[in-house]
C-alpha cells in the first residue's frame, strides 16, 4: 500500500430536514487500500458513499483529487469519470430486463446486432473471476433470481471494465446477502483488486469480514469520523466501543432456557421428507430453528411455503398449527411500504390486536409504535416521516417490530439481519431469547454462521433439500459446508 491520496472529503456536511447526517466529515483514501467504514445504523456512513459517489450533493464541504483542484461540480458522471464506482445496499438492478440487458444500461458502448452477446459474455467473465462456479447465464431474467444471486451480478457488473477508469469501488454492505462461500470469494477478489493499486472502502457490519479484508479502519457515529486507526492496530472491542455499543462477550450469546423444549412441546410446525434426502423438519413450541447451507438451495421456498400453510393454502407433507408474521431479508421487494410512514409500516402487523368497535385505535398504534422504536433503538426525529427516510438497517428494524408486535406465535425470518449494527443484532437476539422463552417459535435462515449459534436445531439444505440435522453441540462450519456439498443419493 502506498501513501498517496487518491482522494479526499473535507468537512462534508449533509442534513435532511430534521436530520443531520453528515455533521463536517474528513475522509483521506489512498491508493491500494482497502478502507473498512463502520458504524451503528443512521451514523452516516451511506450518506457519506453517495456524497463520494455523487448522488448526493453536500450542504458545504470539498472533494479533492490527487493533483487537481477542488470539485466544484460533483455529480455521479464526473464521479464515474474519475473512476468512482458504488455498490450499493439497496440493489439496483432493473427486475425485468436479463442479465445481459442490465449489463448494456451500465456498458451503453455496445451497439450491433449482437449487443445481447457482447455485453453477456463482459458480465460472464467478470462473474467467473469473482464468483467462480457461479451458476448463472447472460440470458437469465433477473427478477427470477434469488436476492443472493442478484447481489452477485451487481457486484460483477460494477467491476466489469468499461469505457470508464476505475480507480475507487465503493461497496455497501456487499456480502448482505451473500452465503458464506460466495462472501469469501468476494473478499479475497477485493484483495486481487487493491493489490492492482486500485482504492476500496468496504461498509459492512460483519466484523469480521471488516478484519479479514481491510488495512485500515474508519468508525463513524452520529454523522462524523471519531476514529480512523490501521486495521492491525486496533480490536474488535475497540471498534465496538468507538461506534458507541455494547457488544455481549464472546461474541455469540446462547438462548436462554426456561421453554419446555422440543422433547415436551407442543409440534407447531412439520414438513415431511421430500425428495432424494430423508430428511424432515419440525419446531416446536419455544424452539428457534436455523436453516443453513449455500444461498438458494430451498431455504426461503420452505418460509414461504409455511406462510402459505399458515394462511390457509396448505400443500400435503406441510403443517403449521399457528399463526405467522414474516421478517422479510429482501426489504424493499418483500418488506417495506414505500408510500407509507414509518408507523405504519409497523403497524399494518399488528392491526388485529389495534381494532377497537370495527375501527384502529390511533392512540394504541402510536404508543405501541412509539415503544417499539425505543425498544429497538430506531433513528429517527418523527414515526410520521417517510419509512424511505431511514438508513437501510433502521428500515430493518421497522420489519422487525412489525413481527415481533404482532399476536403471532410462529416468526418466520428470511436472513433478517442485513445492514442491521452489531449492537441492534445482539437486542435482537437477547429479544428472540426472551420470546422464545415465553413459547414463541421462531424459524430462522441466516447466511451468517455465528447467528446459528442462536439456534437450538439447525436444519442443513443441499439442492432444494433438507440433508441434515444439527443440535447447537453438534453445530460447526465444517459439519454445515461438508453437508452444503455432499451429494444426494439417487
Amino acid at each position: 500500500m502506498t501513501s498517496e491520496t487518491v482522494f479526499e472529503v473535507r468537512q462534508a456536511a449533509k442534513a435532511f430536514a430534521a436530520v443531520q447526517a453528515l455533521r463536517g466529515v474528513d475522509l483521506q483514501i489512498r491508493r491500494g487500500e482497502c478502507i473498512g467504514l463502520v458504524g451503528h445504523n443512521g451514523a452516516g456512513k451511506s450518506t457519506l458513499m453517495n456524497v463520494l459517489s455523487g448522488t448526493l450533493k453536500p450542504d458545504r464541504g470539498e472533494l479533492l483529487l490527487a493533483g487537481r483542484a477542488p470539485q466544484s461540480e460533483w455529480d455521479v458522471r464526473a464521479a464515474q469519470g474519475l473512476g468512482v464506482r458504488s455498490v450499493y445496499q439497496e440493489l439496483s438492478l432493473c427486475a425485468n430486463l436479463s442479465l445481459a440487458e442490465n449489463m448494456r444500461i451500465a456498458q451503453p458502448q455496445f451497439k450491433g446486432w449482437n449487443w445481447r452477446q457482447k455485453t453477456g459474455a463482459q458480465l460472464t467473465a467478470t462473474l467467473d473471476r469473482i464468483f467462480p462456479g457461479h451458476g448463472l447465464r447472460a440470458d437469465q431474467v433477473v427478477g427470477e433470481l434469488p436476492i443472493g444471486k442478484r447481489q452477485m451480478v451487481e457486484i460483477a457488473r460494477a467491476f466489469t471494465p468499461g469505457l470508464l477508469p476505475l480507480e475507487l469501488m465503493i461497496l455497501d454492505e456487499p456480502t448482505s446477502s451473500l452465503d458464506s462461500q460466495a462472501a469469501a470469494q468476494l473478499l479475497a477478489y477485493i484483495r486481487e483488486f487493491v493489490a492492482q493499486g486500485k482504492s476500496c472502502i468496504l461498509i459492512s457490519h460483519k466484523l469480521r469480514e471488516i478484519f479479514t479484508v481491510t488495512d485500515r479502519i474508519v468508525v463513524m457515529r452520529d454523522g462524523q469520523v471519531v476514529e480512523s486507526v490501521a486495521t492491525g492496530q486496533t480490536s474488535r472491542d475497540r471498534v465496538v466501543a468507538a461506534m458507541g455499543q455494547d457488544e455481549q462477550s464472546g461474541g455469540v450469546a446462547a438462548k436462554a432456557t426456561g421453554n419446555a423444549g422440543p422433547a415436551t412441546a407442543q409440534r407447531v410446525v412439520q414438513v415431511a421428507a421430500s425428495g432424494p434426502a430423508p430428511v424432515g423438519m419440525t419446531a416446536a413450541a419455544g424452539e428457534i430453528i436455523g436453516l443453513a447451507g449455500l444461498a438458494g438451495h430451498g431455504q426461503t421456498a420452505l418460509l414461504l411455503r409455511l406462510q402459505a400453510a399458515s394462511g390457509g393454502r396448505a400443500e400435503p407433507g406441510v403443517s403449521v398449527a399457528a399463526a405467522t408474521s414474516f421478517v422479510a431479508g429482501d426489504r424493499q421487494t418483500d418488506g417495506v411500504f414505500a408510500l407509507w410512514s414509518i408507523a405504519r409500516n409497523m403497524s399494518v402487523g399488528w392491526l388485529p390486536q389495534l381494532r377497537r368497535h370495527r375501527l384502529i385505535d390511533l392512540k394504541q398504534e402510536r404508543a405501541q409504535a412509539q415503544h417499539w422504536r425505543s425498544r429497538l433503538g430506531l433513528v429517527t426525529p418523527d414515526l410520521e416521516l417517510p419509512i424511505l427516510s431511514l438508513s437501510g438497517g433502521n428500515q430493518q428494524k421497522v420489519l422487525f417490530a412489525r413481527a415481533l408486535g404482532s399476536s403471532a406465535p410462529i416468526i418466520l425470518m428470511d436472513d433478517p439481519m442485513r445492514g442491521v449494527d452489531v449492537g441492534t443484532k445482539h437486542d435482537v437476539y437477547a429479544l428472540i431469547a426472551e420470546e422464545a422463552s415465553q413459547g414463541r417459535t421462531f424459524i430462522w435462515y441466516t447466511t451468517e454462521f455465528d447467528e446459528l449459534f442462536h439456534c437450538d436445531r439447525v436444519y442443513v439444505f443441499n439442492m432444494g433439500a433438507v440433508v441434515g440435522e444439527l443440535t447447537r453441540a453438534e453445530l460447526s462450519e465444517e459439519r454445515v459446508l461438508n453437508m452444503s456439498f455432499q451429494e444426494t443419493a439417487a
